[in-house]
């Protein structure tokens, strides 16, 4: 069951048990300046963010797995606008005024408002020059134990929603108390080394103050929200980011030893919505169908066009649809890969779609199925990274091998480029459609010699031009192109275009290629 209390756009929704709405009010009736002055106020609006957290999830995808090798737009010689809009993400000619691109930032920024306003009334202040969390005094009914772990689940969502932010648009605008709209105009972009300066400070809080309850003691209304042990992985993936890996193995270590968490016995039990919250999902962005419009979408879009209810009620629209070169990828005994990816083939055998996030809702745009960011499985393979070529690295990657396939690899501890590409490979099967392949090869720029990330999508691209890039006819680009057009500027998305045309304040840059 999953209990929650959420805020929604215009209003503040207050859900008890799995799907009965007591309360329905619009926001303006509330002042968040104000509003926040208990536990249960505390409660209801981090809850309204964890909510918060699902629009970004929607949009994700198209700037990760998307951008990727693992994923391609389906439809190559349609019109529609939304699949053009696709299109320009895959081949790495977006416009700086991509409905996409400023939507994922809108929303994601709303989520760090609201964060912001939660923190402020707990007197948690980011302190820019220790690069700390600072506590004042304590002017709330709770006690300085609780209000630490308030702030900590919301230290955790910011520095998650800035670590996908300079992931994916460089140095972004660094706000982290509330402002008025006057001064957020006032305000020019950070650099990247400032942002993370911020995620470490807000992930270091939130490992320090979270809860550190062990998996199956969570009690059952903290089920879902980010805890010490969620802090701590996603503490050490920035860590890896910034070639800390001596820091992200203290991290991984301590998950590992005294969290609770631990691989599923299958692959496939994992993302079973029978089995939600289970104890390979550190944090998962979680949905819940019912018709309260909770529900998730990304199932009915990824599923295949003219399907009917074969697949999912109100069939689908093929988006993000797995590349050729990542099925041939899978070994014919990896079990992931039925998991992942299935084929519609009722008169349309060349539908093939991410069957990862399946099930069967009653109402269309409606599907059960939370999004995982961190599982127990990224803890272990992020430890061999970290770690390098060494026989303890081989044995985390084989942990996660074997249990899809029951074969051990042959550990190779004198050759880098076999060891690399093993532990990129297995992170590829492993969480395909999870929107991490992308900022993977990112972080490989970083962490590994032999796997770069330009040198790889020129490969995908190379690979698929006459599968499926010639088919192509507007605007029609050539291999050399595409290539080129994937290069460490395009990477980054622009800034989106509206921020800079707005600010009379400030004159904004864009980002280099826009």
């Amino acid at each position: 069951m999953k209990t929650f209390k959420y805020i929604i756009g215009l209003f503040l929704v207050t859900l008890i048990g799995c799907n009965d709405i007591i309360d329905l009010y619009p926001e303006s009736q509330v002042n968040t300046a104000t509003y926040y002055s208990n536990a249960a106020e505390l409660r209801t609006g981090l809850n309204g963010i964890y909510n918060g957290l699902q629009k970004p999830v929607l949009n994700e995808w198209q700037f990760t797995e998307l951008r990727s090798d693992n994923t391609i737009m389906s439809s190559p010689g349609t019109s529609s606008t939304v699949n053009f809009d696709l299109d320009y993400l895959d081949r790495f000619f977006p416009t700086s005024s991509h409905q996409a691109v400023y939507t994922y930032w809108l929303n994601t920024y709303n989520n760090i408002r609201g964060v912001n306003y939660i923190l402020n009334a707990l007197g948690a202040n980011y302190n820019e020059a220790t690069g700390a969390i600072d506590y004042g005094a304590n002017t709330l009914p709770i006690s300085d134990v609780d209000r630490k772990k308030f702030a900590s689940e919301a230290c955790f969502i910011r520095a998650y929603s800035y670590y996908n932010l300079v992931r994916l648009y460089g140095g972004v605008f660094l706000v982290h108390e509330p402002i008025s709209p006057d001064q957020a105009k006032q305000l020019n972009r950070s650099s990247v080394a400032d942002i993370y300066k911020l995620i470490v400070a807000d992930l270091a809080n939130a490992s320090e103050n979270g809860s550190a309850a062990k998996f199956g003691t969570i009690p059952a209304i903290e089920v879902g929200t980010a805890n010490s042990w969620a802090a701590k992985a996603l503490l050490a993936k920035v860590y890896l980011n910034l070639n800390r890996k001596a820091d992200a193995i203290t991290l991984l270590n301590d998950v590992i030893a005294n969290s609770g968490y631990g691989l599923e016995t299958t692959y496939a039990n994992v993302f079973s919505i029978g089995n939600e919250m289970n104890k390979e999902i550190l944090f998962a962005v979680r949905f819940k169908s019912g018709g309260t419009g909770l529900g998730n979408t990304l199932p009915n879009q990824f599923a295949p066009q003219n399907s009917g209810s074969a697949v999912i009620i109100g069939a689908g629209k093929s988006y993000n649809s797995p590349s050729q070169e990542l099925i041939n990828s899978y070994a014919a005994n990896d079990l992931r890969k039925s998991v992942n990816i299935a084929v519609y083939g009722v008169g349309n055998p060349d539908q093939i779609y991410v069957n990862k996030y399946m099930s069967k809702p009653t109402i269309v745009n409606d599907s059960e199925n939370d999004w995982p960011v961190i599982r127990y499985a990224d803890v272990l393979l992020m430890l061999a990274e970290a770690q390098g070529n060494t026989a303890s690295s081989w044995a985390q990657i084989n942990l996660i091998h074997k249990r899809a396939t029951t074969v051990t690899l042959t550990p190779d501890t004198g050759n880098i480029a076999v060891f690399e590409k093993a532990l990129a490979d297995e992170r590829r099967w492993e969480f395909a459609f999870e929107n991490q392949r992308f900022f993977d090869l990112l972080r490989f720029d970083t962490t590994l010699t032999t796997i770069k990330s330009e040198a790889t999508i020129d490969n995908h691209f190379a690979v698929m031009y006459p599968l499926y890039y010639t088919k192509y006819t507007e605007p029609k680009l050539t291999l050399d192109q595409m290539q080129t057009n994937a290069n460490p500027d395009k990477f980054l998305l622009p800034i989106p275009q509206y921020e800079i045309d707005t600010n009379s304040f400030l004159v904004i840059p864009q980002n280099p290629g826009y």
